[in-house]
């Protein structure tokens, strides 16, 4: 079988070519390399099954072979990135949402979108479920990355009952991991890169806010069962693990396990930043058998190894 995965040099892209490749499938990977790292794929070239094109799908797709499976994941998904990267962010996922749900619809394929936790915007229900429809300012800084996420959702779901697409919407919640970038902007490399450079924490508001934080193998391995399982066209699934920890126990608990020499320092929170950010997986365990296997401590762990190797790499 053939997949088509956008994204393919980003964090949680190349972890999936990886994936795929492994089970015996053909990866055609895309990216423009925006915020994607060639090096999240140098391992991947030259291998019989795997082809990378880099190309902006914002523009028109086009690929002459069959394609069984469009995984559309491409979009700057830190606030770093999609504030930095305002209009490009709006357009992969309009236009390129279109791009490669025409691409899907041509090839008769199955399609999967890489929603995110960020269509809750700042949840007024806890543990969000999908049945949540969300409460998001429109205008705001984020808004970019929010409501583009929102208006591909309904382009699939249009898709989907305008011309029978089998799509299925993943809302991926806090996900970490090896190829994140220490620059990244998101939580946990930014708290790695100041506990390992012994460097002030910088948490913002009192810490008190929570988030959940789901490893990137455990997501992946819902990303494909959500991908090759039959029966379930048209469904949405929240993505991530559901225990909660605020961000002041995650500071701590990052200069315990680096043996840092950091203190905490204490910023003003960003516009629109969420308190409570937590995913109801119930559908998920239910319908795809899924949840996450691997403890925060555990993945930390393996998540400080990578960014100590990568910080070695540099001196």
């Amino acid at each position: 079988m053939k997949v088509v995965i956008t994204g393919a040099a980003g964090f949680i892209g190349s972890h999936l070519c990886d994936k795929f490749v492994k089970e015996g499938f053909y990866v055609i990977g895309i990216d423009n390399f925006l915020t994607g790292n060639p090096e999240n794929i140098s391992h991947l070239i030259g291998n019989d099954n795997f082809r990378f094109i880099k190309y902006n799908i914002t523009n028109y797709i086009h690929i002459p072979e069959d394609i069984d499976i469009v995984l559309h994941f491409a979009c700057p998904a830190s606030p770093v990135d999609y504030i930095n990267f305002p209009i490009q962010t709006l357009k992969v996922d309009s236009l390129g949402t279109f791009h490669t749900l025409g691409l899907a619809k041509t090839k008769k394929a199955r399609y999967i979108f890489a929603s995110t936790s960020e269509i809750y915007g700042d949840p007024q229900v806890h543990p969000q479920s999908e049945e949540y429809w969300g409460y998001v300012n429109p205008i705001g800084k984020r808004s970019v990355y929010d409501e583009a996420k929102r208006f591909s959702e309904a382009t699939c779901m249009a898709y989907h009952r305008e011309h029978d697409i089998d799509v299925r919407i993943l809302r991926i919640f806090n996900t970490y991991g090896p190829r994140m970038r220490l620059n990244d902007g998101r939580v946990i490399p930014n708290f790695i890169g100041q506990a390992l450079r012994h460097e002030n924490i910088t948490v913002y508001g009192d810490g008190s806010q929570t988030r959940s934080f789901c490893y990137i193998d455990d997501l992946v391995e819902g990303i494909f069962t959500a991908s090759i399982k039959e029966g379930i066209e048209g469904e949405v699934f929240n993505l991530g693990n559901p225990e909660e920890f605020s961000i002041i126990e995650l500071a701590r608990k990052i200069i315990k396990l680096t043996d840092s020499q950091s203190t905490i320092e204490f910023l003003s929170l960003p516009e629109d930043d969420p308190k409570r950010r937590c995913p109801d997986i119930t559908k998920a365990k239910n319908m795809l058998d899924w949840k996450p296997k691997i403890s925060l401590d555990e993945g930390l762990e393996l998540t400080i190894e990578y960014f100590k190797r990568k910080l070695k790499r540099r001196v």
